[in-house]
């Protein structure tokens, strides 16, 4: 664990960073070269190389893909400052305002008993800020599916609408499912209607994300840890036939369900 710094420590490193991103987008070519876009589909990548190393616990990973972020954020501040439009001290003000205005249980005389009501307070004044015809406008059109629906429903629950109790939300999950059991069981012959059976896949699935909204887990977080597992069980599969000298594709799958069940059996680290 490397030791913490002060508050003065910590802005002398922030602003020898500044000082090395200067020194970078006037001597390196490859900075000098880099543009808003150019440096959007890396920003994505380094956001997920942050999310990997949060789901692994790895804090030093985490502290390492956070230098990378940070990077990028004085990279695009940087940029715009020779474009004259904005530099890092006005992109911080202006969070420092917003945090300000969006918290009125704290810098104003709102009162704020739960974090439900800090939530819902969060989404109207965000709302009355940007001007958005629809509750619904700030969610990104990029957002992946999954990570979408959480915040649309997220964003409907701060103005009100939604459900009041969890079992209202399984009751409505179950019958989802059953619309979809009924209208494309698997054990019937004909063909199924591609189009209505991913209708109501996506209605049953939008109700299972918005239960583990309502039940406080994170969807994509729970689906990313099976993947993570699957993921794990399989590559022990994988090694373990390697070393018995067989081929995976040359196995049933009454052999390879022989290691995963010991997969299975491994302990989490």
């Amino acid at each position: 664990m490397s030791e913490l710094s002060s508050r003065e420590a910590q802005l002398a490193a922030f602003d020898r960073l500044l000082t090395i991103m200067d020194e970078l987008r006037e001597q390196c070519p490859w900075d000098r070269k880099q543009t808003l876009e150019s440096l959007r589909h890396l920003t994505i990548e380094e956001t997920f190389e942050l999310s990997d190393a949060i789901l692994e616990n790895n804090l030093e990973e985490i502290k390492k893909e956070l230098g990378d972020i940070l990077l990028h954020i004085v990279f695009y501040a940087k940029i715009g400052s020779e474009k004259s439009a904005f530099d890092i001290g006005s992109v911080i003000n202006s969070l420092c305002e917003k945090l300000i205005r969006r918290h009125p249980h704290i810098y104003g005389d709102v009162d704020a008993k739960d974090e439900e009501v800090v939530k819902q307070n969060w989404e109207k004044i965000k709302l009355q800020e940007k001007g958005n015809v629809s509750v619904l406008g700030g969610v990104p059109k990029s957002l992946p599916a999954l990570i979408k629906a959480m915040r649309i429903q997220e964003k409907a629950r701060g103005v009100g609408f939604d459900w009041e109790e969890k079992h209202q939300v399984w009751e409505k999950v179950e019958e989802e499912m059953k619309e979809f059991k009924e209208e494309f069981n698997a054990a019937k012959d004909e063909e199924i209607d591609k189009e209505r059976a991913t209708g109501e896949f996506g209605d049953l699935l939008f109700s299972l994300i918005n239960y583990a909204r309502f039940i406080d887990i994170n969807p994509e977080e729970a689906l990313e840890r099976t993947n993570l597992k699957f993921i794990k069980r399989f590559q022990y599969l994988e090694n373990a036939a390697k070393a018995a000298g067989r081929k995976i594709e040359d196995m049933t799958l009454a052999e390879m369900d022989v290691y995963w069940e010991e997969a299975k059996k491994i302990p989490k680290t």
